[in-house]
């Protein structure tokens, strides 16, 4: 792969280890409300959405969410993640090279602002990124390309310059759409349900953080 003019990553699965324990949360608030998923099912069917596109999916599938379960929901998963999140291993060096090598880099997810200040800010990173940003914040999360096109705005590249570094199929068919390379990140291996559709959409998987500089270039 061609060095790259700038590396759009995803925060939560790719930088911030805290898809597990959100899994499991909305594994027990569905299945509480009517809609008993496998950890295995949710992945596959639901990864990579914002908590209301979740919400809107779940009801069509049988769940019975009350008014304002969202708000509930999002009360919950940040209380999970104040108690502390670790990060990746291996993406603090990750961010190291790229610095060193002069390639910008900046967060698009479809998480919340106030969910990624909380889970970056407890390791002090959220200012090493040329801009950390929320699809759903923009009105347009995942799939639609927009977080990824004004990422790549925030680092003065063509979106077709960048990398963007995913986990889920949402958010590698938003990359792709916004004309960038996407390589995904698959920490349990190439076979899970979301490593699959990956590989479905063309994306080329790695399975650890401490590779990417090399398949990078730098």
């Amino acid at each position: 792969m061609m060095r790259p003019g700038a590396v759009l990553f995803d925060c939560d699965g790719v930088v911030m280890d805290s898809e597990g324990p959100t899994l499991a949360l909305f594994v027990e608030e569905l299945a509480a409300h009517g809609l008993p998923l496998t950890l295995d099912e949710f992945e596959a069917d639901y990864l990579g959405q914002t908590v209301e596109m979740v919400a809107r999916q779940a009801v069509r599938a049988g769940a019975r969410l009350p008014e304002g379960w969202v708000a509930h929901f999002y009360g919950r998963m940040n209380e999970v993640m104040l108690a502390g999140v670790p990060m990746i291993p291996g993406v603090r060096g990750v961010l190291d090279r790229l610095e060193l090598a002069g390639v910008p880099f900046a967060m698009g997810s479809n998480g919340s602002l106030a969910k990624m200040r909380i889970t970056l800010g407890q390791h002090g990173i959220e200012g090493r990124f040329r801009a950390v940003l929320s699809g759903q914040a923009l009105g347009r999360p995942k799939p639609a390309p927009d977080v990824y096109l004004a990422a790549a705005a925030a680092c003065s590249v063509a979106p077709e310059d960048c990398v963007v570094i995913e986990d889920s199929a949402q958010g590698a068919r938003a990359g792709l759409a916004a004309g960038a390379r996407v390589l995904g990140f698959a920490a349990h291996g190439s076979d899970t349900a979301t490593a699959r559709s990956l590989v479905a959409l063309g994306v080329p998987l790695f399975h650890r953080m401490e590779d990417l500089p090399g398949l990078l270039g730098i």
